[in-house]
Parts: structure tokens; C-alpha cells; sequence
């Protein structure tokens, strides 16, 4: 039986979107991202509990993040953690980040600055706008029922 390595998180963005693009074309955005939880102390304070994360965006995710995330966004974020090393003058360095498969960006319309925001986005998918579900069709009621 295989493993799973999957991440959810809803939080808020610590700063815009850090965009990198490689030779090849391929774009990378990363950034900080806050979770908070809210606990009771020993004398019944309630006090605020706040986990950084690092966040990866890759391709068509990165492309979007860069247009339609900025500092304090709130989103919902699926993805993988992921753990890398690098050597620094003989000093070995490691990090564990959050390789995001999709995010929704979460809000009222006042924090979107742009009506046309696309709401949910993969790796696997074309950005698009959302549509409105059609109307729902009209009950036929005259039919008599045999009871």
C-alpha cells in the first residue's frame, strides 16, 4: 500500500506572490502563508496560535497566483509537503515547503479586487471565469396523482 502526502489549509497570505522564471520557461511563485488557531489560556484569555507556511506554486498555478494573489488574500490551498537541501559553504540547509496542487481564493467581493477572479485553480486546469448555474425547471404540477 502506497502513502499519502496531502496538505489542506485555509489562511492568509504573509506577502505577494515571489515569482521566478526559469529558462525553459516554466514559472515558480512562492510565498509565506498564516494559519491561526484560538485556545483558551490557564485563566480563560483566549490567545491566538499562528503556524507559517512556505508555499510553492508551479506553471499555470504560479501564473495565476502572480495576476490574482497579493499580502493578506485569504485562500484554501491543497498541495504535498515537500522537503529539499542545499549545501551553503559546507553548512547543509533544509526546508519543508507546501507544493500546492490547487487553491480557491476564499472572500467577500470587497477583498477581490477584480469581479472576473477566478475562483478555484490547478496544475491540471485552464483558468476560467466562473458561470452562474443555469435556472432550475419549472415543477409540472398538473399531473393527478393515484393518491
Amino acid at each position: 500500500m502506497s502513502g499519502i502526502n496531502k496538505v489542506i489549509l485555509v489562511g492568509r497570505l504573509g506577502k505577494d506572490p515571489d515569482i521566478r522564471t526559469f529558462e525553459t520557461g516554466a514559472k515558480r511563485a512562492s510565498f509565506p502563508m498564516a494559519t491561526s488557531e484560538y485556545r483558551k489560556d490557564k485563566d480563560g484569555n483566549r490567545i491566538e496560535l499562528t503556524e507559517w507556511h512556505n508555499i510553492v506554486c508551479w506553471r499555470n498555478l504560479a501564473e495565476v497566483a502572480e495576476k490574482f494573489l497579493q499580502k493578506g488574500k485569504q485562500i484554501y490551498l491543497e498541495g504535498k509537503l515537500r522537503t529539499r537541501s542545499w549545501d551553503d559553504n559546507g553548512i547543509k540547509h533544509y526546508i519543508t515547503e507546501i507544493e500546492a496542487s490547487t487553491f480557491t481564493m476564499l472572500g467577500n467581493k470587497d477583498e477581490s479586487s477584480n469581479n472576473n477572479t477566478v475562483n478555484q485553480v490547478s496544475n491540471n486546469t485552464v483558468p476560467e471565469t466562473p458561470v452562474a448555474p443555469a435556472p432550475a425547471e419549472p415543477i409540472d404540477t398538473t399531473d393527478d396523482l393515484p393518491f
